[in-house]
């Protein structure tokens, strides 16, 4: 494994960080450094910014609009834009749909749908978990009927993010009752404007919009919406998960967090010194920085293999377990770290504003802390990763 930057590599990352320099917008910079929501305009505008670049869809293939990028290339990307504490992409339309539609859809619906997802005029939200089906996702009980030259889906999904925002969502439907259940599935584009789709807010233990319940009563849907063949649902959503599970593990992001929490925990009196010093809080520091150094790692030996013409397989499960674990651990060291500050808790719409106590970097700790206890659930909960890499890695 070669982890050396090219003369080429090195070219790229200092345009990246000119980039970020110069055209970063200090708006949406000011909000993310005081982790205060960005609204769907400024995500898009955000979007739309780095797809003028050509730097949106960058695992897509080049006929696709994508780019011919080494694994490399993304990496450094990823890190710098990280660093920069830049927006996360909305993954939902670009790193998830669209896939599928090049992968296994018609002409018709890669015409239909990539540019508009390339450009971000789209809005796309997924619609896999329901009540009762979590993890067990195979267990979805949604259904949709065929109806001459439609589908009339009934049923109900649940932590569906941003489908307050979304025009499509992307569905796993039960079209057939099968003994094996994950014979029956199939993979459906819904337009949301659709009549029959109902969508209620979920708000979390953090006090966020961020998930909904979305009810579909009747909703038809053109038998043209379905991606490949009925019952090939399962496979296309195996497909999307193991990317979906390598980019959930946020290793660029992890890094700048651990960097900050150096940074402030540097400026803190504790007793004579500082709490960096602390033998007891450096010590929880170093170990999680040893963490996130080996998986760092893991993430480069699954590029490298990528580089090679390889996929994610199971090491995406590894991501994801290590990633999750080693964000909540520093979501833990911000509070432990804050002490008391850490204690009031605002909704978001407080944060920024002068109701707060404390230092700015404070007001968003606990929130955090609490919308991060999620982490080791959505994508596929850990436990089930575990069964995941004792089946496909150990041949258990």
């Amino acid at each position: 494994m070669d982890l050396n930057f090219s003369e080429e590599d090195i070219s790229f990352q200092s345009e990246v960080r000119d980039f970020l320099s110069n055209d970063y917008p200090d708006d949406i910079k000011d909000k993310q450094d005081k982790r205060i929501p960005l609204n769907k305009d400024e995500i898009i505008r955000w979007q739309k910014l780095l797809a003028s670049k050509g730097w949106f869809a960058i695992n897509w293939p080049k006929e696709y609009g994508g780019t011919d990028w080494s694994p490399t290339k993304k990496y450094i990307l990823q890190n710098e834009l990280a660093s920069a504490n830049a927006p996360v992409l909305i993954p939902f339309g670009v790193n998830m749909c669209g896939p599928v539609i090049y992968t296994f859809g018609t002409e018709e619906q890669k015409e239909e749908h990539l540019d508009k997802i390339l450009n971000s005029d789209v809005w796309w939200c997924q619609g896999y978990s329901e009540p009762g089906s979590g993890s067990d996702l195979a267990s979805l009980q949604t259904k949709a009927e065929k109806v001459d030259d439609k589908y009339v889906v009934n049923g109900t999904k649940t932590w569906t993010t941003m489908a307050q925002h979304a025009d499509w969502i992307f569905c796993l439907v039960r079209t057939e009752t099968t003994e094996i259940k994950q014979e029956g599935i199939s993979f459906l584009l819904i337009d949301m404007k659709t009549p029959g789709i109902e969508v209620k807010p979920i708000i979390t233990i953090d006090g966020s919009h961020e998930v909904n319940m979305v009810y579909f009563d009747n909703v038809e849907v053109p038998t043209s919406n379905l991606i490949g063949e009925e019952g090939q649902g399962w496979n296309i959503a195996k497909f999307l998960l193991m990317h979906e599970r390598s980019g959930i593990a946020g290793i660029a992001a992890l890094k700048r967090e651990l960097s900050r929490l150096k940074e402030i925990s540097a400026t803190i009196e504790n007793g004579n010194g500082v709490l960096l010093d602390d033998p007891d809080f450096r010590k929880k520091l170093e170990s999680t920085e040893i963490e996130l150094t080996a998986t760092e790692f893991t993430e480069l030996r699954t590029l490298s293999a990528m580089s090679s013409g390889g996929s994610p397989g199971a090491e995406s499960s590894i991501l994801k377990i290590k990633g999750t674990e080693l964000q909540q651990t520093i979501s833990e060291l911000f509070i432990e770290m804050l002490g008391y500050y850490a204690h009031p808790f605002f909704e978001e719409d407080k944060i920024g504003t002068n109701e707060t106590v404390g230092p700015d970097y404070a007001a968003p700790a606990m929130p955090h802390y609490l919308n991060y206890r999620k982490v080791s659930i959505y994508g596929g909960s850990n436990e089930i990763q575990r069964n995941v890499i004792s089946k496909a890695i150990l041949g258990l």
